[in-house]
């Protein structure tokens, strides 16, 4: 770090009587961890870090290696906008290094800057802007509605509607600039749309957005969730991500002859996502409730197709507005806001760039709504499906080379064994449904 960032970054913590820093990381799952340090122990962790034992973070290092090392991103400096008297807080996001200040291959934001790098070594910048959904409850108990509203409802009194705003001032004091707020379909359920930028940029800024709406959430008394699937019959909470690729200020998405305005290059990438999206779901979709949203019926896409105006498919390109061609893009719709938005965006760019590097061709659009197609229709147009579930999603991962090669062998492994111990945990339950169900007459 260079001096005269450094004597800037000690400046604004004295003149803003900052006097407790957190170092955020997440782990592989994508919890946003934290180490605190006061401010008289800024100028050491500037020079060094924070050293910290990684052996207890989910997937990050074993008892004998665990010696690792919160590196902040000082570009990344934020003071929150609350105080406690005249005491202010700051927080930083961090790199994690092994102990000789190389990057740890454990690190999920590493493991999005490598692909990050790659997509710079091809002359490409990635782009993003997630829809994040998500639930308030009336506590952390049980799933107790706060209104019954639906898609774009005004309510009288509306508590989500004020949790909204306040989510939308705070983010705003802390330099994320939103596009729009709003009730979403189901009751109870919301949705924050932050604006488009670079997807290392995009991925702290979901994990800043998850805290703070959980943040105003817990100070009105009411429980804030990204769970991907919280209530049976109703939709669930999806992350669709709007993904283009610049060169330069111009979107290499967009063509002026092409009768749906997509570049070659566009259709490759999502070519790319549409060919390997069964052995990254895992990532996008990493729990065991994640399947119970990707069902016929609410909106989820379930089948592996792209489109232009048909709102079932995977992937959306929306039709072209003239005059805004940095506006055409990918709207990828299957992930969920509870995914590790580090690792679901490598993934996602991962296989993106494979359709770039092997040319891959984008099959036929499928326009009509794929819920009204029979097995037959589907089976003639060659659709495939999503994993109907997490096991099966992961047998998908554990057997591509591709996931590994994105995520490295340190993250790739540790990934698996979670999830399948998930799985294997999930599947020793015996549910309030089987009880309901059998228990009286079998």
């Amino acid at each position: 770090m260079n001096t005269e960032r450094q004597a800037g970054i000690e400046k604004l913590v004295k003149d803003e009587n900052v006097k407790h820093i957190q170092l955020w990381f997440t782990d592989i799952l994508g919890y946003l961890k934290m180490i605190e340090i006061l401010d008289r122990q800024l100028p050491s962790v500037i020079e060094s870090g924070a050293p910290f034992d990684g052996s207890s973070i989910s997937g990050y290092a074993e008892v004998e290696e665990s010696d690792i090392v919160a590196m902040p991103d000082w570009d990344t400096f934020t003071i929150l906008p609350w105080a406690q008297g005249s005491e202010r807080t700051a927080f930083v996001f961090c790199d994690i290094h092994n102990r000789d200040h190389m990057p740890f291959e454990g690190d999920p934001r590493w493991v999005l800057r490598r692909q990050l790098a790659r997509a710079a070594r091809m002359g490409f910048e990635f782009y993003v802007s997630p829809e994040l959904e998500y639930f308030y409850f009336k506590d952390n108990v049980r799933p107790e509605l706060t209104d019954e509203g639906g898609y774009f409802d005004v309510l009288p009194a509306d508590l989500g509607n004020d949790l909204r705003k306040q989510t939308m001032r705070t983010l705003d004091r802390l330099g994320i600039p939103m596009e729009a707020s709003h009730h979403e379909v189901a009751p109870s359920q919301h949705e924050l749309d932050p604006h488009y930028d670079k997807a290392l940029i995009m991925a702290d800024r979901v994990m800043t957005i998850r805290m703070i709406v959980k943040e105003i959430a817990a100070h009105n008394g009411v429980h804030a969730t990204f769970m991907p699937k919280p209530l049976h019959g109703h939709n669930g909470s999806g992350m669709h991500v709007h993904q283009s690729l610049f060169k330069g200020d111009t979107n290499a998405m967009f063509s002026p002859t092409d009768p749906g305005h997509m570049s070659e290059l566009c259709k490759s990438f999502i070519a790319g996502q549409l060919k390997h999206m069964r052995e990254i779901c895992s990532l996008l979709n990493q729990y065991v409730n994640s399947y119970k949203r990707l069902v016929p019926g609410f909106e989820a896409p379930v089948y592996i197709s792209w489109a232009h105006r048909n709102r079932t498919a995977l992937i959306r390109v929306p039709l072209f507005i003239q005059g805004r061609e940095s506006s055409v893009r990918a709207e990828v719709r299957n992930p969920d806001p509870a995914a590790n938005p580090y690792l679901a965006l490598a993934v996602l760019l991962a296989a993106g760039l494979e359709g770039i590097e092997q040319d891959y061709e984008l099959p036929p659009s499928v326009e009509p709504n794929i819920y009204k197609l029979s097995a037959d229709q589907r089976e003639t147009i060659g659709l495939g499906s999503l994993p109907n579930n997490l096991y099966e999603a992961i047998k998908e991962t554990r057997e591509s080379e591709l996931v590994r090669r994105t995520l490295g062998d340190h993250v790739f492994e540790r990934f698996i064994t979670n999830k399948l111990n998930e799985w294997y945990e999930y599947r020793e339950q015996v549910t309030d449904w089987e009880i309901a169900r059998y228990y009286s007459t079998i």
